[in-house]
């Protein structure tokens, strides 16, 4: 069963009420139609209110939901004869991040995401989704693959942020990301990153820069989670509701800030309500995207891509 989410409960609450009236009609001689057609129209309002206006905190724990599709999700509905491989050929495996080779409209690409687990036992193997050194160094082994064989690439953003354990820093975890932002830059491929979780500080930005950046509606992407900013600005990660709504991290504030370049709807409730409703909206963006970029020549590709990041932000020239 979902795990229902503080602001929905008006709306299982209702739900609940609907159905054991349901089952009164059906079960007894009364005939209370009218009464369920009533509350299933204030239902659909309340539906309507509530996740139409969610704010930027709900969003928060919308992108955190333990039923959220992961990045498997989406290659199994999105691309055909998907091939994963493994290790980064200097330490060993990450399984926080996969990578591997898939088609796309029989189109050969390449699909690197962060893979979180949906239950403690998969967590742990996965880190909850959260990298290592090797695991950027997987990604970047495959990205650099992609170019030779001129495949499109695609990666899918879902974490917390880079594991930041001693082992990793010792094995360079700094490094591993910093390599990884210089060399998709000038890649002459098509990288299309779709953020579809959590999209948390250099973790993320280590398979983030791209040609399209497109965002779920109720993913977020930011310098750091909302508790610690609230920690760092006013002592108390508490406060990480205030800061969430600050922080401008939600798709629609990063949008207007030029730092993503669509917004994908999500169904009524969230990616995790109907996943194949959620994959056809992201083929949707996908397809146009790579569609348009594969018209470009790969000088086109740098040059557009180094003047699509220069412009991000506000800044003078003194």
């Amino acid at each position: 069963m979902n795990q229902i989410l503080e602001f929905e409960k008006p709306i299982v609450n209702l739900r609940e009420k609907i159905n054991e009236l349901k089952n009164f009609t059906a079960n007894s001689e009364i005939d209370l139609t009218a009464e369920i057609e009533t509350l299933e129209k204030r239902l659909a309002i309340l539906e309507n209110d509530i996740y139409g206006n969610l704010k930027p905190w709900d969003r928060v724990q919308m992108a955190r939901h333990p039923m959220r599709p992961t990045t498997m999700d989406y290659i199994d509905k999105l691309f055909t004869d998907f091939i994963e491989f493994h290790g980064d050929r200097f330490f060993g495996d990450d399984e926080a991040i996969v990578a591997g080779i898939a088609y796309y409209n029989e189109i050969p690409v390449t699909v690197i995401g962060h893979q979180r687990g949906k239950d403690t036992k998969e967590n742990i193997r996965r880190n909850f989704g959260m990298p290592h050194p090797e695991g950027y160094r997987k990604a970047l082994r495959h990205m650099k693959q992609a170019e030779k064989f001129n495949r499109p690439i695609v990666c899918f953003i879902d974490t917390k942020g880079a594991y930041p354990g001693k082992a990793a820093e010792e094995r360079g975890q700094s490094e591993a990301i910093a390599k990884n932002l210089m060399e998709m830059a000038g890649l002459t491929v098509p990288i299309v990153c779709i953020v579809i979780g959590e999209g948390g500080s250099g973790g993320a930005l280590g398979l983030g820069v791209g040609d399209r950046i497109l965002m779920l509606e109720n993913s977020t992407y930011s310098v750091i989670s909302p508790e610690g900013a609230a920690a760092l600005l006013w002592k108390d990660a508490g406060l990480a509701q205030r800061a969430a709504e600050t922080m401008k991290i939600t798709s629609y504030d990063l949008k207007k800030l030029g730092i993503v370049d669509h917004v994908i709807p999500e169904p009524k409730g969230g990616a995790h309500r109907n996943l194949e409703q959620q994959a056809a909206y992201i083929d949707e963006v996908l397809k146009q995207s790579l569609t348009n970029l594969q018209t470009l020549t790969d000088d086109e590709l740098i040059e557009n891509r180094w003047e699509k990041y220069k412009q991000m932000g506000e800044f003078e020239v003194l």
